[in-house]
């Protein structure tokens, strides 16, 4: 019996070694604290919540009732990371920390995407149909923020943390504040360092071109 629940479990792991390798590239590549492939694979509860939504996501497809959304309920118990099995998530998804991440039913994530805890990508009312964002490739979502409603956030872009997004974002931008002002990142990709502390604060960019407009008046008026 024992050696039964071993190799079972062993084969458990080699499936999503080999089903979830772009994921788990992921996490390695963006956390420095994932050791090794095993590591991730045992421990990592962002992992877990996307290997339970793709289970959740396939049943969901084939129009299984009841199933799909249990499936994902018992994730979020485990992982604190509520992933709807409508949802639709490209490959190399990474989920840091993850408690209280919340993906909505009709959201679309594309490719290489990395949310921290606390992120909610949720729609604004009652309404119907498309009512969740979608977001493209190599963006990353920092700690606390929201994203709602149907909206377009552009591949290479960085949502601040805390920061509360409700209109279309272009591509190469970082978003911060509430509501989310849109400052360019000069097309650079900040995904794959993590770099969250070289980030463009158009708030702060703003107060920096007023004092220099203070300090350009005042030479003019001392020269008069």
């Amino acid at each position: 019996m024992g050696f039964t629940l071993f190799l079972i479990l062993v084969v458990l792991i080699l499936c999503v070694f080999i089903l979830f390798s772009d994921e788990i590239k992921a996490t390695q590549k963006r956390d420095p604290a994932a050791r090794n492939r095993l590591e991730v694979i045992l421990l990592y509860s962002g992992l877990h919540a996307i290997v339970a939504y793709r289970i959740s996501n396939f049943l969901w497809r084939k129009k299984i009732p009841l199933i799909p959304r249990a499936i994902s309920q018992i994730a979020r118990f485990f992982t604190g990371i509520e992933i709807h099995p409508g949802a639709t998530i490209g490959s190399g998804l990474f989920i840091d920390h993850g408690m209280g991440v919340v993906i909505g039913e009709t959201t679309i994530i594309g490719d290489h995407v990395c949310l921290f805890q606390g992120v909610t990508l949720g729609g604004t009312g009652k309404e119907t149909g498309k009512r969740h964002p979608t977001l493209g490739d190599n963006i990353v979502v920092g700690a606390g923020a929201k994203i709602l409603g149907n909206i377009n956030i552009g591949s290479n872009s960085y949502i601040g943390a805390n920061a509360v997004v409700i209109k279309d974002t272009p591509a190469n931008s970082t978003i911060v504040g509430v509501p989310g002002r849109i400052t360019k990142q000069e097309g650079r990709k900040i995904d794959n360092k993590m770099d969250h502390i070289h980030v463009l604060d158009p708030v702060w960019q703003s107060m920096n071109e007023l004092e220099q407009k203070v300090k350009d008046l005042e030479k003019k008026l001392k020269i008069k």
